[in-house]
Formats: C-alpha cells, structure tokens, sequence
C-alpha cells in the first residue's frame, strides 16, 4: 500500500537565537522562537512521517510543556519517530518548500539532506528541500511544507 502523509510548521523569527535548518546552523541574525530548537524543517518532515503512519501530530507526541523537549536537537526528535514508527514502512519520498526571505538556504541543502537522509536509513536522492521567498510578505517568520510518500 502506498501513502501520502502533509507535515507543516510554523516559526516566529527573533534576534539571539540561532537559525538551525535541518539540523544544519545557518550565519544569520535571526532565529527560531521555539521551545526546541525551532527547526521548521525537521518539524514538517516529523509531521508528515507521523501523519503517514496515522499517529497524532507533533505537539502532540513531544508537547512543548515537557521539559525534557527543552532545546532539544530536532534531529534527536527525528531519531525517536524513527525508532517508535518507522519499523514498518519504506520512504520512498520526502520533498519539503521553505518559506523564508533572509538567508537563502541554498549552500546548505546539501548538508541538510545528509543529516536527514542518515537519521532515516534512506537515499539522499530521496529528500527534496527548495527554498523559497515570501516576496516580503512573512519578514518575521520561517514556514514550511513537506509531502511524504510511503509504502508499508
């Protein structure tokens, strides 16, 4: 059986915090507000896997009210949806749109896909990350989408 699961997140961009994209920490001014590290990316990505696998959603399974998800490495988050929900099915794709105006993301999508890609045992080919602009218009936030296609 194949599957399509939608993962979306959502973050306010504020000064003094760092700016972490898949895991990946971009040179910029601005970063996440969040209680873990606010990465968007691995958010929408968890968010698509657990609603392919029919789980609840991220807030749920890991609340930002728990103190042990404090500034947690979203990449560790990954790991554990791994671990708890992926034993039965096979990634085939995971294609992700983020929504930024400053800074592009494009140097570092390569190393964003290698650090998804091995956390989740699959071909980086198999990952899409695009960056786009908000033409101006969501200059205080980050967002993004991801599609994932599975087959159990």
């Amino acid at each position: 059986m194949i599957k399509a699961g939608i993962g979306y997140d959502l973050h306010k961009l504020v000064r003094g915090r760092k700016l972490i994209i898949g895991g990946v920490e971009i040179e910029s001014e601005w970063g996440c507000l969040a209680h873990s590290d606010g990465d968007v990316l691995v958010h929408s990505i968890i968010d698509s896997l657990l609603s392919v696998t029919s789980e609840e959603d991220i807030g749920t399974v890991f609340p930002d009210n728990n103190k042990d998800f404090k500034d947690i490495s979203s990449l560790k988050l990954l790991e554990i949806v791994k671990e708890k929900y992926l034993k039965a099915i096979k990634i085939l794709s995971i294609d992700n749109v983020i929504i930024i105006d400053k800074p592009k993301i494009s140097p570092y999508i390569r190393e964003m896909k290698g650090k998804i890609a091995k956390i989740l045992a699959i071909p980086e080919e198999f990952i899409g990350i695009k960056g786009k602009t908000s033409e101006n218009t969501k200059m205080f936030s980050i967002e993004c989408y991801t599609v994932t296609i599975i087959e159990k």
